[in-house]
């Protein structure tokens, strides 16, 4: 009996040390058919790879955040913009605001600087402000970011055209200030349009519409006329 469990102890001590000698042969044999199969010589960029695939992920997200910041740097960038207060006659004045300001911050400054002088100022709001440019009425939610960066157009040229100046009034301090160059935009009240909106030159101003296609306007002895197809 004693023998025959130690002939039993034996046979199975065999089979595991078969079994393990089976299992490293097997691994033997898989790493020199993967040693085969991989040839150095040929391009596998295209197959699948985890970590490049988490490189590409980490390198986009970074180009993101790098493209955000600077747009949030842009943003905060000063404009001078010469504008005309429009009461049937012109009032030309300059006002200082930054390029993610929009079209509402700006008449909001403007009409802080015109009631310093215009008393009426001083009881409207800038929501009763229109702010026409190149004879277009712009919506008071556009940013001056997204005019500029869209390349937006009036009916006879860009909206805008800034050009970088030093402003030597700020001193040591970064005194680059982008001043547009382009024909002044005129600020008028609301309700002054529309008691004029059928008169020169309110008759030919109209609202802003950025999906629409001004190119085939053209100035012709002051007035703007549509061409001829």
């Amino acid at each position: 009996m004693k023998k025959l469990m130690m002939k039993s102890m034996v046979r199975m001590k065999l089979q595991r040390k078969i079994a393990k000698n089976t299992a490293n042969h097997q691994d033997k044999i898989m790493e020199t058919k993967k040693a085969i199969m991989k040839n150095p010589e040929v391009d596998t960029s295209f197959l699948p790879d985890q970590q490049r695939e988490q490189r590409a992920l980490a390198e986009r997200e970074r180009l993101r955040k790098e493209w955000l910041n600077r747009q949030k740097a842009i943003k905060e960038e000063i404009l001078e913009i010469t504008y005309s207060y429009w009461d049937g006659t012109g009032h030309r004045r300059t006002v200082q605001c930054k390029k993610g300001d929009t079209v509402a911050q700006f008449l909001e400054l403007v009409r802080r600087d015109l009631a310093k002088e215009f008393r009426e100022m001083g009881n409207v709001s800038s929501d009763a402000l229109l702010y026409v440019k190149e004879d277009l009425i712009i919506p008071q939610d556009i940013s001056f970011y997204d005019l500029i960066a869209t390349r937006a157009r009036g009916k006879s040229g860009p909206l805008f055209n800034f050009d970088v100046h030093e402003d030597v009034r700020l001193g040591a301090v970064d005194s680059r200030v982008e001043k547009d160059e382009s024909h002044p935009g005129k600020v008028v009240e609301r309700r002054w349009y529309d008691r004029n909106k059928h008169i020169f030159p309110a008759s030919r101003w109209e609202i802003y519409d950025p999906a629409k296609e001004y190119g085939s306007y053209t100035i012709h002895g002051g007035e703007v006329n549509k061409k001829k197809k």
